[in-house]
């Protein structure tokens, strides 16, 4: 925004106290000019006759004592306001720096707490988040970038091939460049379905998270049949607010990881949805590999696959939990990972419960 040129506001600040050092000098020689000549007290009262002459003589000692509060008002104002605004300068040097992408640096302001140290640290703690965001937004567009081009890649070399080679067999051909045209469509619909989520650009709605999690469940059935892993499931109402689609996403892509992520055979799923006073639960657990700590913890990163625990052939696209962790922020809950001691994970959505609809009372006849 354009802005007319002013005052500086340490100017400011230095007439403010100078121009507050005159008027206390001033009201300090009427009182002192007032207490001679009207106070009745003996000895004190100057006569009449006499107040004139002792106020031509008093009128340049008074010039001369204001004079001096006014250089002294001034100079010593232009130094106690540089002295005050000197943190808001370090303030406005790590702004500019900031504004010019260096994220890294931080104010740091020494000194007990007070207004500026509070604005200082609660600007580096923007910075640490702001800084924290970029990399992640950046690391997120390099893998994105990656997974995107290779199937284009392969595609490229294998319109190569068979253009160099005419008698390649086109079915085999059409087959490998319709999984990687799907694999392509289903990243793309997963970083706009990603994208979407962390706008929260969607309308609220009053949703039952168990008949979500019951709706995923069978729609996935045939999967789980074709991996040999058994599902169980147990819930009760659940009521929360949000988005059904994204909610149901959620919802799926837990069921949907779980599945695929199990053991080589007889594996078992667990779906549980609770209510609690404040939130409502959603827990599905499943069987697998052993998981470190370490691992379940970057799960939800996007574009992590877990491929030390994947036996089943079934790659994915790698942002399955990085949806569900997005979806679960947006609607102000949150997503817990931690390796069950037998193997396999236990994943924890918690949103926040709404009280559930009160039956209408019965009419009177």
């Amino acid at each position: 925004m354009d802005r007319a040129p002013g005052l500086s506001v340490r100017l400011r600040l230095t007439l403010s106290y100078a121009g507050f050092l005159m008027l206390a000098g001033v009201l300090l020689l009427v009182a002192g000019w007032v207490f001679l000549t009207r106070v009745r007290h003996v000895g004190l009262v100057l006569h009449p006759d006499y107040r004139l002459p002792v106020l031509r003589a008093f009128a340049p000692i008074a010039l001369t004592v204001l004079t001096f509060l006014l250089v002294f008002g001034l100079l010593g104002g232009w130094l106690l306001a540089g002295r005050m605004l000197a943190p808001l300068t370090r303030i406005t040097h790590a702004t500019r720096m900031a504004t010019g992408e260096a994220l890294s640096h931080r104010i740091q302001l020494p000194g007990r707490e007070d207004e500026f140290r509070q604005l200082a640290d609660a600007f580096d703690a923007m910075l640490d988040r702001l800084e924290a965001h970029v990399a992640e937004q950046r690391r997120f567009a390099a893998n994105a970038s990656h997974e995107l081009r290779t199937p284009l890649a392969v595609s490229k070399t294998l319109l190569d091939v068979a253009r160099t080679d005419p008698g390649h067999d086109t079915r085999e051909l059409i087959d490998r460049l319709h999984a990687l045209n799907t694999r392509a469509i289903d990243l793309t619909e997963a970083l706009l379905l990603l994208s979407r989520a962390g706008q929260r650009s969607f309308t609220r709605e009053p949703v039952d998270l168990s008949l979500l999690a019951e709706e995923a469940t069978e729609t996935l059935l045939p999967l789980a049949e074709g991996h040999g892993v058994t599902i169980e499931t147990d819930g009760e109402f659940t009521p929360t607010t949000g988005s059904p689609a994204l909610l149901l996403q959620l919802t799926t892509n837990l069921v949907h990881n779980a599945i695929v992520h199990n053991l080589p055979e007889a594996g078992t799923v667990r779906v549980r949805t609770a209510a609690r006073p404040e939130a409502v639960v959603l827990t599905v657990e499943n069987t697998g590999e052993p998981v470190t700590a370490e691992m379940a913890a970057t799960l939800a990163e996007p574009f992590r696959r877990g491929t030390e625990r994947v036996h089943t052939g079934h790659a994915g696209v790698g942002l399955g939990l990085a949806i569900v962790k997005t979806i679960a922020e947006a609607h102000d809950g949150t997503l817990t990972l931690s390796p069950r001691p037998a193997g396999g994970l236990h994943v924890t959505v918690e949103l926040p419960a709404t009280a559930p609809p009160r039956p209408l009372a019965g009419r009177e006849r």
